[in-house]
């Protein structure tokens, strides 16, 4: 696949499609997106500062979707912004016809494949980091595998996991919710309670912290791999 690195403001991201004019209609949707957004919090300054569900009459998609995931996570809407954008971007692809195409949004990752794909885990001071990969099959339909670190990147975290990944065909969902997850483990993996899955509407999630690790619901199978720091999505 092709790649090539896209930003727009804040927005950074990695964009992977077979041809080049699949990354054209990807950037006008997450440009058109994130424009949607910032129309919101200029009427509705708490969509941005918020920790905790608002309320928005929105009519765009991408506003709904974050007003929706941060209700069920329990979050502020912008804990999903990132995946809510990438989300965006590859429904573009898709919908342009493209076989397989991927957004990484900063360790959000938005995607649908005709082949099976590896997500290098890049997590802080895990034993698991640069050398482990998820291993997710063909997906017809857009899936989403979003990644919070308490230990990697700017975003203000609570909790002191070094990665929390949540798997689920709701990506904005899996954002929001990677988010409240990483905030809240603030002790070892083995004191945390099991998270319900079903109940939080999302296939798994995947946690490390230094030499623990933790797995629940469903998640894709682990191998070993070389992660090259260089493909990862940063500004």
């Amino acid at each position: 696949m092709i790649r090539e690195s896209f930003r727009y403001r804040t927005t950074i991201t990695t964009i992977l499609a077979d041809e080049r004019d699949f990354f054209k209609p990807a950037k006008e949707a997450m440009i058109n997106a994130r424009m949607e957004i910032e129309s919101e919090i200029s009427v509705n300054p708490l969509f941005l500062t918020s920790l905790v569900p608002v309320e928005s009459y929105s009519k765009s998609i991408h506003v709904k979707r974050m007003i929706s995931a941060a209700e069920r996570a329990g979050t502020g809407p912008m804990a999903a912004v990132a995946g809510t954008i990438a989300w965006a971007g590859v429904s573009a692809m898709k919908e342009s016809g493209a076989s397989a195409g991927i957004i990484d949004n900063g360790g959000d990752i938005a995607f649908f494949s005709d082949r099976e794909i590896r997500v290098g885990l890049y997590a802080g001071n895990s034993t698991l980091s640069r050398r482990t990969a998820f291993v997710l099959p063909p997906k017809e339909e857009i899936y989403g595998v979003c990644t919070s670190s308490a230990t990697v990147g700017p975003s203000i975290s609570f909790g002191i996991a070094d990665s929390v990944t949540v798997f689920s065909r709701d990506v904005s969902l899996a954002d929001a919710w990677a988010t409240m997850l990483c905030n809240n483990i603030t002790s070892p993996l083995a004191e945390y309670p099991m998270p319900e899955t079903k109940d939080m509407g999302i296939d798994g999630v995947f946690a490390t912290y230094a030499e623990e690790n933790a797995g629940w619901g469903s998640i894709p199978s682990l191998k070993a791999a070389i992660v090259d720091e260089n493909l990862i999505t940063s500004g």
